[in-house]
C-alpha cells in the first residue's frame, strides 16, 4: 500500500491515502514523498512543474525491475494515481467555490461558473486522453507505448491539478 498526501504551504492536507491498484505498482518502491516535498517547496505555481515525475523516477531507479517496461509503467502509474487523487480533491474545492459564486450572483448574468467548470473539465479529460493516445501511437505498437501512455497521463493530470490548485488560491 502506498500512502501519500500533498500538503500545500498553507498547511492544508488535500489528499488522504492513495493505494496503487496495479500489481506492478504495489510490488515496486513507489512513494510519492519526493513529489509532495517538491510541491511543498515550490507551491502549485509554474515552478512546481519540475516536481512532476520525481517520485516515479525514484521508483524506477530504486525498484528491482523498475527500469523494465512493466516496472516503468508501474512506477509512472503510481504517480499518476497520486496526481489523480489530488486532482479530484482540487476539483471539488473549485466546484464548491463556483457554486458559491453562482449562488451569490457574482458572475455575469446567465453564466454559471459551475456549468463552465464541469464543461471545462470534461473537455480537458477528452484532450488528455486524446493526447496520450497520440503519444502511444508514436511507438508504432512497441512495448514503449505502455510507459509513454502512463507518463503522459501522469504529466497531464499533474498539470491540471496544479492549475486547479492555483484557481482556489493555494499559492
Amino acid at each position: 500500500m502506498v500512502r501519500v498526501s500533498l500538503v500545500i504551504a498553507t498547511g492544508l492536507a488535500l489528499a488522504g491515502p492513495v493505494t496503487a491498484t496495479s500489481a506492478q505498482a504495489q510490488s515496486l518502491n513507489f512513494d510519492a514523498s519526493a513529489t509532495t516535498s517538491c510541491v511543498l517547496e515550490k507551491g502549485p505555481g509554474p515552478e512546481a512543474l519540475i516536481c512532476i515525475g520525481r517520485s516515479a523516477e525514484i521508483c524506477m531507479n530504486t525498484s528491482p525491475g523498475g527500469g523494465s517496461t512493466v516496472g516503468m509503467s508501474g512506477c509512472l502509474n503510481g504517480e499518476f494515481e497520486f496526481w489523480d487523487a489530488e486532482l479530484n480533491k482540487a476539483y471539488q474545492r473549485v466546484l464548491a467555490n463556483a457554486k458559491e459564486v453562482d449562488a451569490e450572483g457574482y458572475g455575469p448574468p446567465g453564466v454559471s461558473q459551475e456549468e463552465a467548470l464541469r464543461e471545462m473539465q470534461r473537455a480537458w479529460i477528452t484532450f488528455r486522453d486524446a493526447r496520450c493516445a497520440y503519444e502511444a501511437s508514436t511507438w508504432g505498437g512497441g512495448t514503449g507505448a505502455g510507459p509513454a501512455t502512463a507518463d503522459c497521463l501522469m504529466e497531464e493530470t499533474a498539470r491540471q491539478t496544479l492549475k486547479l490548485l492555483r484557481q482556489v488560491g493555494l499559492q
